[in-house]
């Protein structure tokens, strides 16, 4: 496939809830990080899981802790993981053929919030979302904070990083998927049948979709604003149509 290749990223995951995750999803990892004092709540549990793996246990001050986590809300533990590998969008294909559902992808079109990009991952995984395809280009990336805001979903979901996202809808569409992009002066999302393989493209936070890349999509989908603001976060209108989709294939 031309237009990407196969990455990895490395990253540091902390927070009780994301590392146990993390643990249980059998992804390689590195070492565990403990703040000095920490004990209580999940974190016998986390050291106990460790232990069995054989996963070296270090011990080291909060501050420290705090500069490794660049501020963030370690709660006491964080993981050295193995380097987060991307996916390919044939991989996400094939896992979709393998579960025999018609194929379920989002394209984040320049999201760039790393918390959004972690909330929709993780709205995602639970609506059964088969991957998500990213551009290498004005995007976030796999960091910590996607995994954090992810509470460990990253850990379960496909991620393709492209080079061209326009190549992307087309080597999309030569495989059957309709393609919906969802933007302000659109149709009703709820008129459409989901029941179908789809791809459904999420817009940068500002700009929203590029102009070559709704150019690209069979249809502009828009949900309906009754408010005086005429848009919604990036990642709440992606769940939102997540869940439409799903409501459909139940």
């Amino acid at each position: 496939m031309h237009n990407e290749e196969k990455t990895t990223e490395s990253s540091i995951i902390f927070g009780r809830n994301t590392v146990l995750e993390t643990l249980r999803s059998g992804r390689e990892i590195d070492r565990l990080y403990i703040a000095h004092g920490v004990s209580g709540g999940s974190i016998s549990e986390i050291i106990a899981k460790c232990s069995k793996k054989g996963i070296l246990i270090k011990e080291i001050s909060p501050q420290k802790l705090d500069y490794y986590c660049s501020g963030g809300n370690h709660q006491g533990v964080a993981l050295m993981v193995a380097s987060h590998e991307y996916s390919t969008v044939e991989e996400i294909l094939d896992f979709a053929k393998e579960k025999k559902e018609p194929p379920f992808i989002i394209i984040c079109d320049e999201i760039e919030d790393p918390h959004n990009l972690g909330a929709i991952i993780r709205t995602a995984e639970s609506c059964g979302v088969h991957g998500i395809i990213i551009p290498k280009r004005r995007s976030a990336s796999l960091n910590s904070t996607v995994a954090k805001t992810s509470a460990g979903a990253l850990e379960y979901m496909r991620v393709a990083r492209v080079t061209n996202i326009a190549n992307t809808i087309d080597l999309l569409k030569d495989n059957g998927i309709w393609v919906f992009g969802a933007d302000m002066d659109g149709k009703d999302y709820k008129s459409f049948d989901y029941n179908l393989p789809v791809a459904v493209i999420i817009g940068n936070e500002g700009k929203g979709i590029g102009t070559l890349t709704a150019k690209k999509c069979d249809e502009i989908i828009s949900l309906p604003m009754k408010g005086q603001i005429n848009s919604l976060n990036a990642s709440v209108a992606a769940g939102i149509i997540m869940y439409e989709v799903i409501n459909q294939r139940k």
